[in-house]
């Protein structure tokens, strides 16, 4: 009697090789054009976030980052929901800033933004956050934004 080979075993040797597992090459781009980026902690998912940004928005999303870099040395970075997140090494392990792409805008998010002065322009319908939409050719005051990263990362952070 012939010995038989079940179908399943030859086409899971058909397969390709495993995947890499980690940052997309080529993330997929959701609605409004905000990056899907797997949720991950450190510089390299919020890099390929910003790599990831269509258009004008990459550019921005560069200097934004910069100047939270340059503004709080030693910063913690993660995406989370598909946003870039920025927090300090805190006993609560929280977040004082999230960036998130629109299809017109960014927005940044400041989550304890009502405690900052002056206010961030943008009204939230949670309590304490504010933000900065960021269109495109808009002036960006990096002196204002900057003030505005170090106060809130002074503040107690968001848990998420």
């Amino acid at each position: 009697m012939a010995k038989r080979t079940s179908k399943k075993s030859a086409k899971v040797a058909k397969k390709s090789p495993a995947k890499r597992v980690g940052v997309a090459a080529n993330p997929k781009l959701l609605s409004g054009g905000n990056p899907q980026i797997a949720k991950a902690y450190g510089d390299a998912p919020v890099q390929a976030y910003i790599a990831a940004m269509p258009g004008w928005k990459r550019d921005v999303g560069r200097r934004l980052d910069a100047l939270i870099v340059r503004t709080v040395p030693g910063v913690r970075k993660a995406v989370k929901w598909n946003s870039p997140l920025y927090g300090v090494e805190d006993p609560e392990g929280g977040w004082f800033l999230g960036i998130h792409c629109f299809a017109k805008y960014i927005k940044v998010a400041f989550f304890r933004g009502t405690s900052l002065h002056p206010v961030p322009p943008g009204a939230s319908k949670q309590k304490e956050v504010r933000y900065l939409d960021i269109h495109e050719n808009d002036p960006l005051d990096e002196t204002q934004f900057a003030a505005w990263v170090k106060q809130a990362s002074q503040l107690p952070g968001e848990r998420m």
